[in-house]
């Protein structure tokens, strides 16, 4: 009720306002400023936008087009020198970090310090060949064959099972065991070769399964001379581990301890053969501290033959080589005494 008298009296008698809505003393003396300070706040005028004139749907395409579309200012440039601002230039050859080696626990040097070797040896044309005797010491095939690796160890069963799949369990027993016995052939060969060269030729021409690994050496033969053991038995005896040599002679002018592979499959790389390093090194250490040996040996040769006759591929293992291996043979070596 009160909302509707106040106005009905705004338009007719705005005096008479007064007695509803009394006035501040202070604004009675002034009436007038503060008529004119409120009548100026509602007659300014609205700012004019230059933009309603514009014909929007015409351009609307445009603008969505520039504000939809999000890039990068950065260039490579500036990623560059944002890089080097925070993290400096690049150092591009950085070098790797290498894994934390072990070092063997019971550490004995390749090259025996108290052996001494004569300098004229009468016997140096006859190769030594001593027979290997059955003892409680483990041999280095046993010591590399019960610490394979976890992988080495999958990858070798993996691939017995895929043989047994494709030629049966006896198929299977059949193929390995002619894989030894063409192996033991090629040996026997090998051995005639550097004995007698008329009883290698005989050997070459009726041994037809192993013509093809004997035709695949001859490259390498002619490297080697002076040869000084044939299959002969070494022993480490601070270790106490044995082995079977197959050859000590030079090969370009250099001793080594050679080690005769037969394979069916390109071996192009030392890594490719797998513990054969090993093996070589363990035999190095072993003649070496072997005083059925008066002489000593710092390098070693692997020499891969193929069936199919192409040509072997020889590698050889420097003194700087044969130390690295022959730490990896002792850690292999302990390992295998912590398991018995």
């Amino acid at each position: 009720l009160l909302r509707m008298k106040f106005l009905q009296l705004l338009p007719r008698k705005p005096d008479k306002l007064e007695i509803l809505f009394p006035i501040p003393f202070c604004q009675k003396q002034f009436p007038y400023v503060c008529l004119a300070t409120s009548t100026s706040l509602y007659s300014k005028k609205k700012k004019v936008n230059s933009y309603e004139h514009v014909d929007q749907e015409k351009y609307k395409n445009l603008v969505y087009s520039v504000t939809s579309y999000k890039t990068s200012t950065q260039t490579p440039e500036t990623i560059f020198e944002e890089d080097n601002l925070f993290y400096g230039p690049p150092d591009k050859h950085r070098p790797r970090v290498k894994a934390e080696t072990k070092t063997p626990k019971n550490w004995v040097p390749l090259i025996n310090p108290s052996k001494r070797t004569p300098l004229l040896n009468n016997d140096s044309n006859l190769p030594m060949k001593i027979a290997l005797q059955k003892t409680k010491m483990p041999s280095v095939t046993r010591v590399l064959q019960q610490t394979l690796s976890p992988q080495q160890a999958f990858y070798l069963e993996r691939w017995k099972q895929k043989m047994v799949l494709e030629l049966g369990k006896d198929g299977f027993a059949e193929y390995t065991k002619n894989l030894f016995l063409q192996g033991e052939l090629f040996h026997e060969a090998l051995e005639s070769i550097f004995l007698s060269e008329e009883m290698a030729t005989k050997e070459q021409r009726e041994d037809v399964p192993i013509s093809g690994y004997l035709s695949s050496v001859q490259h390498v033969l002619k490297d080697i001379s002076e040869v000084k053991a044939l299959e002969s038995a070494v022993q480490h005896e601070t270790l106490q581990y044995l082995g079977l040599v197959d050859c000590v002679a030079k090969y370009r002018g250099q001793l080594c301890v050679i080690d005769w592979k037969t394979s069916e499959k390109l071996k192009p790389s030392l890594k490719s053969t797998f513990d054969n390093p090993l093996q070589v090194a363990a035999y190095i250490g072993a003649i070496n501290h072997d005083a059925n040996y008066d002489f000593q040996v710092s390098c070693g040769l692997i020499v891969v033959a193929y069936k199919n006759g192409c040509p072997a591929h020889p590698h050889f293992m420097d003194p700087d080589l044969c130390s690295q291996y022959w730490n990896k043979w002792l850690l292999r070596l302990e390992e295998y005494t912590d398991r018995n």
